[in-house]
């Protein structure tokens, strides 16, 4: 790739994202959010509006760019849309820190009856019982990319008994990584079970009536990774029945109906996709493009490259 002598064209989804790269030099930028017609037949660099439909992403046929760059670190259903000459990268490092945040507080505010204490306190009861603790339970965390590591390192001053699960076993410096293979033994002695996979062929529907009826009476789901990951109506049942409780920020289908039984079932906390959408999230893109940008301008190659039309198999992890 060789390096770009002229001003960069950039184009992003909002005015804010505009407001904070207007200070860098040799920027041609634009405001485009890929619901209306391209604006140039070049666009160097695309930054796609966050948490968006992947459809948009067919406005880019025909427009000229060196990378189209996503706000989310999930990409299911991209390369399906995005036209085959087109280099795309996600945005890893943007969210995993608050993701982690939101996937503890879950699990706090879940096994310390924060919904029940809410409720209370809208009538004004004193409503005092002793709850589960985060603190000595034993957390099997399935997925091991950014966001699972994230997790990891915030629940270990928890005390916590981590159990980490990635797709093959293998072994760091922290110790053991389970295979997914090993989930029916290691479900069954769990008392939360955190999900932070990616959505696959392979992980979708992995949450099922069987996985559910494997981990003990009263233990905790916690999803923030994507919601088909999780059979809703299995769930549903399981909750329903007692076995399970459930702190979501993901759910299928997404959004979730308003007249949705998961919305009432007791033992569920909901939270509506979350994870990554906070205070910590803007300055994370803009440090992201930054480097974007740099790498672009002088030819290297840019982060977080999950599909590249000149490289094969380049298609991601």
């Amino acid at each position: 790739m060789n390096a770009v002598n002229r001003p960069l064209v950039v184009s992003v989804p909002t005015d804010e994202l505009r407001a904070a790269l207007e200070g860098t030099s040799e920027l041609d930028l634009l405001v485009w959010d890929l619901r209306s017609a391209p604006p140039r037949e070049v666009i160097d660099l695309v930054v796609v509006p966050y948490m968006s439909s992947p459809r948009l992403l067919r406005q880019l046929e025909g427009v000229r760019t060196l990378l189209v760059q996503s706000q989310s670190i999930g990409y299911d259903g991209v390369l399906d849309e995005l036209p085959a000459d087109v280099r795309f990268s996600n945005g890893a490092g943007i969210h995993e820190a608050s993701t982690a945040e939101l996937a503890i507080g879950l699990m706090i505010a879940s096994q310390r009856l924060f919904p029940t204490y809410v409720r209370a306190q809208v009538t004004g009861a004193w409503a005092h019982e002793r709850s589960r603790a985060l603190t000595g339970s034993r957390v099997v965390v399935i997925g091991q990319g950014g966001v699972g590591i994230a997790i990891n390192e915030r629940l270990r001053p928890f005390e916590v008994d981590l159990v980490r699960v990635a797709t093959s076993r293998r072994t760091d410096g922290a110790g053991i990584i389970h295979g997914i293979v090993e989930l029916p033994e290691l479900l069954a002695t769990a008392d939360i079970v955190v999900l932070a996979v990616p959505l696959t062929e392979t992980t979708s529907g992995l949450v099922d009536a069987a996985f559910l009826a494997r981990m003990p009476p009263g233990s905790l789901l916690v999803n923030v990774s994507r919601g088909p990951v999780v059979v809703t109506d299995d769930l549903v049942a399981a909750v329903r029945s007692g076995h399970v409780r459930a702190a979501v920020d993901v759910v299928d289908p997404e959004p979730l109906p308003p007249d949705h039984p998961l919305w009432t079932v007791d033992g569920v906390l909901i939270t509506p996709h979350i994870g990554g959408d906070s205070s910590a999230m803007h300055p994370r893109v803009v440090r992201l493009l930054l480097e974007q940008i740099a790498a672009l301008r002088d030819g290297a190659e840019p982060l977080n490259v999950v599909r590249d039309p000149k490289v094969p198999g380049s298609t991601g992890p």
